[in-house]
């Protein structure tokens, strides 16, 4: 079982890193990215919906957890609008590089507004993802990056924070597969109201953009929300977090063997200080999370 969470925490982490194989080839031919990310959020929705059906679990919620699923859903929408917009002005390795900084965000949430305190890891591992993305700003005439984009990744970094904090705090009594289900059909109902207002049109051109969203969406979001589900079953919260540290690692990956981006010595030693930076963030809430259960247990 162990083995197996692990193989299925690998392969969340792989697929969510393929992203760019999709995205960079329709933003080359100017198509739509509202109506690309409408299309793979219905698709995934419909998937993930076709799922629960087999499964024969309700769909079936009230309209406090609909008004939570609709405010992710606008999370997930604005992190994944903000990250694609940022391909345009940063290397699909280092615009998802600095996307996962999201966990270190999380810790910083929790801090400000959950006054919940900062371990002498988790400092340890805001400095070393900061220190990351400073490298990455650095080139061989001072810190040559776009800072638009930066800003405008950190954004989806923030907002795929708040997701993350909304979910831990909401306290629903919704299965992963019901949150994942709605937060994608939210999700797409978001890009269906801004196309909509825009004036896009809807129409899939040719069979073979059918084909990239169907794959887009089975590929990069059902595959991956489906194993992290049942990653986090067999191993734990922790060790699959850990794992999610493959994502940025195959999308640099991704974007130096297909792509052509340069791989530099900034670029490593980034992606290197910002991994570590989140593992041991990672590492800091396990270490808390122990101590709260043993003082529970004290306290009884």
């Amino acid at each position: 079982m162990k083995l197996k969470g692990y193989a299925l925490g690998i392969l969340s982490s792989v697929s969510f890193g393929l992203i760019p194989i999709f995205i960079l080839p329709l933003k080359k031919a100017s198509f739509s990215m509202d109506i690309t990310l409408f299309y793979r959020f219905l698709f995934s929705a419909l998937m993930v919906g076709g799922y629960l059906l087999y499964s024969k679990e309700s769909f079936r919620i009230n309209k406090k957890e609909a008004l939570i699923l609709s405010v992710l859903g606008v999370c997930y929408a604005l992190s994944s609008e903000f990250l694609f917009i940022g391909y345009d002005f940063l290397t699909p390795g280092i615009a998802s590089t600095v996307l996962f900084i999201y966990p270190v965000i999380v810790a910083l949430i929790m801090f400000f507004f959950y006054k919940e305190k900062l371990t002498k890891l988790s400092v340890a591992s805001l400095l070393m993802a900061f220190a990351g993305v400073i490298v990455l700003c650095l080139k061989e005439n001072g810190m040559e990056i776009n800072f638009a984009g930066l800003g405008i990744v950190m954004l989806s970094s923030l907002f795929y924070a708040l997701y993350m904090v909304i979910v831990n705090k909401s306290n629903m009594k919704v299965s992963g597969f019901k949150l994942s289900f709605y937060s994608m059909l939210f999700t797409s109902a978001f890009f269906m109201i801004k196309a909509f207002t825009e004036g896009e049109s809807f129409e899939i051109p040719s069979v073979s953009i059918f084909l990239n969203f169907i794959v887009f969406a089975f590929l990069t979001t059902v595959i991956s929300s489906l194993c992290l589900v049942y990653a986090i079953q067999y191993i734990g919260s922790t060790p699959t977090a850990i794992l999610g540290a493959l994502e940025p690692v195959v999308a640099v990956m991704v974007s130096v063997f297909m792509f052509h981006e340069k791989l530099t010595t900034n670029l490593l030693i980034g992606i290197v200080l910002i991994l570590l930076g989140v593992i041991l963030n990672v590492l800091s809430d396990k270490r808390k999370s122990r101590r709260d259960q043993h003082k529970d247990l004290q306290n009884a």
